[in-house]
């Protein structure tokens, strides 16, 4: 057996041997994997299996590479191997992510970032975060990028500094670069390609990367509109033709198509000179069949003859690149020329091209909505799933013990009744003991709760007859003495909807008799009844009003324990005002903020020092009902400046 390994043990070291073919070096990975699998042993089978996935990864072999890591995340999982299972996690998110199968991708990345976390393997894990952010970019969901980008610059930075590091940062400032330019911030864009600069210029093998930089700064300053020194960019680029053009002569054709366009911008143009730069751009897209870059000089050409008024040869480009945009499916790009050829057709064809500017702009606007929409879905989906397997694994260990306890007791019984049989008599005398205690103690606890809730009950009926019933009668006491001096059918009318009003406050203190925990809301609108009541305070009090009410609150989801407490805070506030404020005018919203309904009464009466006690009942009342609700108040005021009372109540919906 030991030989064995040994044997699976040179495989695996010859399978990684960078100095001869990928052919051979796959027959080395794969007689690994044969060895292993019959020892049985599988975190033998497992790490054999890695390196073999490797080498088909090598050769772009996606298959078995998918297959591999299928099989290896299985045992991983049945190994409790954190390593491993963040390892499958990876390469089944990067072979989803090369397929363009982005929300298994982006599952698998999350998966895999969330492990490498935790295990603190920081070089894996911004790798990941890298992954992810290019994902979020592709989709556009360009503020998850950018955050997922600066995590992953964060762990970077946590490392010594060496090319591969260098390189991973170009690529992520290069990339919130990108994406604030999208976003339309353009001091944000300029500061990140600038950082991804000097990240290339730090690099051994960085001159690329600092040719790309250069060309997305003279974009960003194209788009501010500083033309000068995005042709200043431009032409450094096209100055190193000779080193680039021919790994890469795409890309010189874009940018000198952006150049010819940046100078068409200027006063001071040289027409002709723009000609020449713009059709050799030109031809060298046609050339090469590379559809972008034909897209990109089309454009910069439509609206070079846009600025001219040639109008023909405006939309002969503009149409060129919506053919290809179409073909290719670049919606991008398409947008683009709709909005050109909106511009430049006339009449119906303009609005037809419009419409169909708008209705693209909708949908990836809504394209975009979902992606961001759909990525913290996933993320949900895959911290829900966590959570359910921990749960599972806890229950199993929960019924593990459980199990292992029973039998346990049952042996233990069963010793006991075999070897105690004599004592049982007696241990049922104690259990009797026990029980009578235990029922004397419940007897004596119920006695108590019924005694607190006596108490409680009296509170209340006191809350209910000084809030409701004698405030109300002090309302109409009010408006009685109003009257007392005044004549006439329309004064009997009034004292006899007043005598109407005594015989409800006569029904309500029967009702309270019988019925103390009345639901006063019943069949009515909660604020169709604040309304009411705030109007008839006001107008028996002589006060100016203000009610603001949001509609954003359900109160037929609010309880009714809720809704009758704050209808008492209101009057027994609106009281209070009256009695001690000598207020002129009174201001009462009620809103939600955060889950939390808020009450707000502001009135401009004389107002009272707050850090002295006030003996009053009803303030005492109001505070004793906001905290049985588990809500908070506070008073705020001022001698002379008038008070601000705060109420803030959970709101569950």
């Amino acid at each position: 057996m030991l030989s064995e390994y040994k044997k699976i043990k040179e495989y695996r070291e010859l399978s990684e041997d960078g100095s001869v073919s990928l052919e051979e070096r796959l027959v080395f990975a794969k007689k690994a994997v044969e060895l292993s699998l019959k020892t049985g042993k599988d975190s033998t089978i497992l790490l054999s299996n890695r390196k073999l996935s490797f080498i088909y990864l090598l050769k772009d072999d996606y298959g078995p590479f998918r297959k591999l890591n299928h099989t290896n995340l299985k045992l991983a999982i049945k190994l409790n191997d954190s390593i491993a299972l963040a390892y499958s996690y990876n390469n089944l998110g990067f072979y989803h992510h090369q397929d363009f199968k982005i929300d298994s991708a982006f599952y698998y990345y999350s998966k895999a970032l969330k492990l490498f976390d935790k295990l603190k393997m920081g070089e894996d894990e911004y790798g990941v975060l890298t992954n992810i952010a290019n994902i979020q970019q592709r989709e556009k969901d360009y503020v998850g990028c950018e955050e997922s980008a600066i995590k992953a610059i964060k762990i970077i930075n946590t490392f010594p500094i060496n090319e591969s590091r260098l390189d991973y940062l170009w690529i992520l400032n290069n990339l919130i670069g990108v994406v604030s330019l999208k976003l339309k911030s353009f001091d944000r864009a300029i500061e990140y390609h600038n950082k991804a600069l000097n990240n290339a210029k730090e690099m051994d093998n960085g001159y690329y990367n600092e040719l790309y930089s250069k060309n997305n700064l003279a974009e960003v300053y194209k788009n501010k509109g500083d033309i000068d020194k995005s042709i200043e960019l431009y032409q450094y680029v096209i100055k190193q033709r000779e080193q680039y053009f021919k790994d890469d002569p795409s890309f010189y054709a874009i940018t000198l198509a952006n150049l010819a366009y940046s100078k068409s911008l200027r006063k001071d143009k040289d027409l002709s000179k723009i000609r020449l730069q713009f059709y050799e751009a030109k031809n060298i897209s046609d050339t090469l069949q590379d559809e972008l870059a034909k897209i990109g000089v089309a454009i910069d050409l439509s609206r070079f003859y846009s600025s001219l008024k040639e109008g023909d040869s405006a939309i002969f480009y503009a149409e060129k690149s919506r053919r290809i945009s179409e073909n290719i499916n670049n919606n991008e790009l398409l947008l683009e020329s709709f909005l050109i050829l909106s511009n430049l057709k006339k009449g119906e064809e303009a609005n037809v091209y419009l419409k169909k500017y708008i209705k693209l702009s909708d949908s990836l606007l809504n394209n975009e909505r979902n992606a961001r929409n759909r990525f913290a879905r996933l993320e949900l989906e895959t911290d829900e799933l966590e959570a359910e397997n921990k749960q599972i694994s806890k229950e199993n260990l929960y019924l593990l013990i459980l199990s292992i306890g029973l039998l346990l007791t049952a042996i233990l019984i069963y010793i006991l009744i075999s070897q105690r049989a004599k004592n049982r008599k007696l241990k049922l005398i104690q259990v009797q003991q026990k029980a009578n205690e235990d029922i004397y103690n419940l007897m004596l606890g119920q006695q108590d709760k019924v005694d607190e809730a006596r108490a409680k009950e009296k509170i209340r009926v006191s809350k209910e007859l000084h809030d409701g019933v004698l405030g109300r009668l002090f309302g109409t006491r009010l408006s009685l003495d109003s009257i007392n001096f005044k004549d006439g059918k329309e004064a009997m009318m009034t004292r006899a909807n007043y005598i109407g009003q005594l015989k409800t406050i006569e029904e309500d203190i029967r009702k309270i008799s019988h019925e103390l925990n009345t639901d006063f809301v019943s069949g009515s609108g909660f604020m169709d009844i604040v309304t009411e009541l705030i109007e008839n305070q006001v107008q028996a009090y002589g006060l100016e009003h203000e009610f603001n009410y949001t509609d954003d609150i359900s109160w037929d989801l609010v309880t009714n324990k809720t809704k009758i407490n704050i209808y008492r805070i209101i009057q027994e506030s609106m009281q209070n005002i009256y009695k001690h404020a000598n207020a002129n005018a009174i201001k009462i919203s009620i809103s939600l903020e955060k889950d939390v309904i808020c009450l707000d009464i502001i009135d401009d009466g004389d107002g009272f020092d707050t850090s002295k006690n006030r003996k009053g009942i009803g303030l005492k009342n109001m505070t004793s009902r906001v905290e049985d609700i588990n809500g908070s108040i506070s008073f705020t005021s001022q001698s002379g400046n008038g008070t601000e009372v705060n109420v803030k109540i959970p709101y569950t919906n």
